[in-house]
């Protein structure tokens, strides 16, 4: 098969949660035990950093795999979704995986995937785990997908685990409360091994400290004493609370030399060193152009925060969401006063422009649909004046489509 083929069978033969929602959704670990035992257990064979989380997950990664190639470690790096092309899940210091090896990968395993029935999800997992194995990488950072406790990536035991923030993301799966959905995150804590907590909240304190207590883990909370003074080239505000818990999850790894200087390069050079797409990325000048992949009510809030410091005569807002997102609730976030240009992202799931358009409307917020996001970028464009700004968000895949 090519490459291309290879990548039209996954997507088409096999549950891909972003694609499909919860249809794709395979919440067990027998599958990827049994395939990572068939694989000869490549997670066993580099060491690694787990991160869960609702808001802050992908940049804290971004930032720890930096950090550690500016140690000279060579690291591999696991984040999902993709915005462009899947390769962008699995990197060795920045690099995307082979295209060769992801057509071999699945050739020689397809056809456990069809009698199995792997889920996308499950079988990407044990894709860049073996990548990391065979390239033997000094260290990974693993990402977890969704939740943490039933997430394909749990199967591994880290150095550290870190949990980057909880909000009411994926309810449908993990729960109706910060509460439960700390208990799915906490999942990953792992017994004797440290785990940093990036922001304290009130409602999840006391079941991290009961578990990590029960898992003889050291606990830390990152923003108890905060890292102060480093910058980051990740735009936003919002970021110091995921440098706090990446600098804290550095103190706690052991047997791994990472001087000062390579914390504050690799904090700066995040996006030189990984290739972060979608995390307030700029498009363009005068006018503004901003797009980020925040997509749940707590990540919107502080990226509109953000929005709300830059200085600008008017605001136009590109915005579209998928179908399973409590959307009246994120849209009540937004600013009456912007101009809307709503879009639907180019998957199944993408929730109808025209339809968002008359949700907005019961809020009070003005604009027009569009049938893509690429037309609704463009009438922003052209309508924006040079001192003016155009936010493009409410969705992973409407970024995708942009960047």
């Amino acid at each position: 098969m090519t490459y291309r083929e290879t990548l039209d069978w996954m997507f088409g033969q096999l549950p891909m949660y972003q694609q499909k929602g919860a249809a794709a959704l395979n919440a067990k670990l027998d599958n990827i035990i049994h395939f990572c035992d068939v694989l000869d257990n490549p997670e066993k064979k580099f060491k690694s950093i787990q991160i869960a989380g609702t808001n802050g997950k992908g940049s804290s990664s971004h930032m720890l795999a930096s950090i550690l190639q500016e140690a000279g470690y060579k690291v591999g790096l696991y984040t999902s979704p993709h915005l462009k092309d899947f390769r962008e899940r699995i990197k060795i210091n920045g690099k995307v995986v082979s295209k060769k090896f992801v057509i071999r990968f699945i050739e020689q395993h397809k056809p456990f995937f069809d009698y199995h029935k792997l889920s996308f999800f499950e079988m990407t997992v044990g894709m860049a785990f073996s990548y990391f194995a065979e390239e033997k990488v000094d260290i990974a950072v693993i990402e977890v997908g969704l939740g943490g406790r039933l997430d394909s990536t749990n199967i591994i035991t880290p150095e550290v685990s870190l949990i980057t923030n909880i909000g009411l993301d994926h309810t449908q799966f993990l729960g109706d409360t910060l509460e439960k959905i700390a208990l799915e995150k906490a999942g990953i804590i792992k017994p004797k091994v440290p785990v940093v907590i990036s922001e304290t909240q009130p409602e999840t304190k006391m079941i991290f400290n009961l578990i990590a207590h029960q898992l003889k883990s050291n606990i830390v909370f990152a923003d108890v004493e905060p890292a102060i003074g480093y910058k980051t080239d990740l735009l936003g505000e919002y970021q110091q609370k995921n440098i706090n818990g990446v600098i804290a999850s550095i103190h706690q790894l052991k047997n791994f030399n990472v001087p000062e200087e390579a914390i504050s390069e690799g904090l700066k050079k995040v996006v030189e060193n990984t290739v972060l797409l979608g995390r307030w990325q700029v498009l363009q000048q005068n006018p503004l152009v901003v797009c980020d992949t925040a997509h749940n009510k707590e990540g919107l809030q502080m990226v509109l925060d953000q929005v709300k410091k830059q200085s600008y005569n008017q605001l136009h807002i590109v915005l579209g969401f998928v179908k399973d997102k409590d959307v009246r609730a994120a849209l009540s976030l937004f600013p009456k006063d912007a101009k809307y240009y709503f879009v639907r992202p180019s998957i199944p799931r993408g929730m109808d422009a025209f339809e968002l358009q008359e949700l907005a409307k019961e809020l009070g917020m003005n604009g027009k649909a569009y049938k893509s996001v690429e037309k609704g970028l463009k009438k922003a464009i052209k309508k924006a004046e040079p001192n003016d700004m155009v936010y493009v968000g409410g969705s992973t895949f409407v970024v995708a489509e942009v960047v």
